[in-house]
């Protein structure tokens, strides 16, 4: 088995580059996985590839298989499937998804892995993370039967909340972005759409995903008396202005934030292998497949990074390709 790997590490703010990397040799409780796709999202990562990750952050923001430290160089990324080469006889062979940054091949333990389910496509399990995150939003919001709600910001984040509540009984879900053209991903997941002056307001709930403050405003508007905002953006090292004078207090509003790094307490019993499956099991709706908007080999990545981040290349999730994922021999 070779035991060498190439990574992609971000050198510096905006230039990132692919290094060749040695492997450890696989200890007893360990696998072996050959990364069949990643996904990087333009939310976190390209935050991160930007240099934008304040410094009072740094140790928050450190994803779980991370070398290196912000702003760089450090190796970051969270969306990985790939299938285990080596490992305990139940994972050999299982297709899995991991929190593990772009690279080619890598040994995590054992219980870092997820199995990917037979009824999701290797190419959508990149999603898992993402929705993963709209999981953990849906235990803080609790939304109840018939409510009205609307998704403020069609990114990835925003998109998978707003899916996942196309699914609840009786709700009135709307996506709200600035953007026109996030109509039609609306339409793709079952939902509504709207431009931010034509929303339907009188909201029980509003979940907040366009990390602008515009969009939060927006949010706010939205809100019913005594209605709740639940704010999944992160802001980076942006400072964000709120209208919390005018009807805010009379009008009795609640902004309460969401982040994906704890189990929401109001589900704290089911831990972050539970949500994670979850979000796989989730993953066989084929409506999904909406979210991602884009695909690059691996190679390309130090090109594709940069126009991610300055939005030359829009997307939600850009899939990154390994190979040829359809063969069992490939080796990247």
């Amino acid at each position: 088995m070779n035991r060498t790997a190439r990574a992609f590490w971000l050198d510096s703010p905006g230039r990132g580059g692919i290094r060749e990397v040695d492997l450890p040799v696989p200890g007893p409780d360990e696998v072996v996985v050959r990364t069949l796709y990643s996904g990087v999202s333009r939310g976190t990562e390209t935050l991160v590839f930007r240099g934008g990750v304040p410094e009072s952050q740094h140790t928050a923001m450190r994803a779980p298989f991370q070398e290196g430290d912000f702003p760089g160089p450090v190796k970051y990324g969270y969306l990985n499937v790939g299938v285990v080469e080596e490992g305990p006889a139940a994972l050999t062979g299982r297709t899995v998804f991991c929190l593990y940054p772009h690279q080619t091949r890598y040994v995590v333990p054992a219980s870092a892995v997820t199995p990917v389910p037979d009824g999701v496509p290797v190419g959508r399990a990149v999603l898992a993370g993402t929705v993963e995150t709209a999981v953990n939003a849906l235990w803080d919001a609790a939304p109840l039967v018939g409510d009205r709600i609307a998704v403020v910001g069609g990114g990835m984040v925003g998109c998978s909340v707003a899916a996942l509540l196309a699914r609840f009984p009786g709700v009135r879900i709307q996506l709200v972005d600035a953007d026109p053209a996030r109509a039609r991903t609306a339409e793709a997941l079952g939902v509504g759409f709207a431009l931010p002056g034509d929303a339907l307001g009188a909201c029980d709930l509003v979940v907040h995903a366009s990390a602008t403050e515009e969009g939060l405003a927006t949010a706010l508007e939205l809100l019913r008396a005594e209605g709740t905002v639940v704010e999944l953006s992160w802001y980076g090292d942006r400072k964000v202005s709120l209208p919390l004078g005018e009807a805010f207090h009379s009008r009795r509003l609640v902004i309460r934030g969401s982040q994906v790094g704890t189990v929401s307490p109001a589900r704290a019993h089911r831990g972050y292998a539970d949500r994670l499956a979850l979000a796989l099991d989730l993953l066989a709706d084929p409506a999904l497949d909406a979210l991602v908007t884009g695909e690059s080999p691996f190679e390309e990545l130090p090109e594709v990074m940069p126009r991610l981040a300055s939005g030359e290349t829009p997307a939600l999730c850009h899939r990154i390709r390994y190979g040829d994922p359809h063969r069992t021999d490939a080796r990247p």
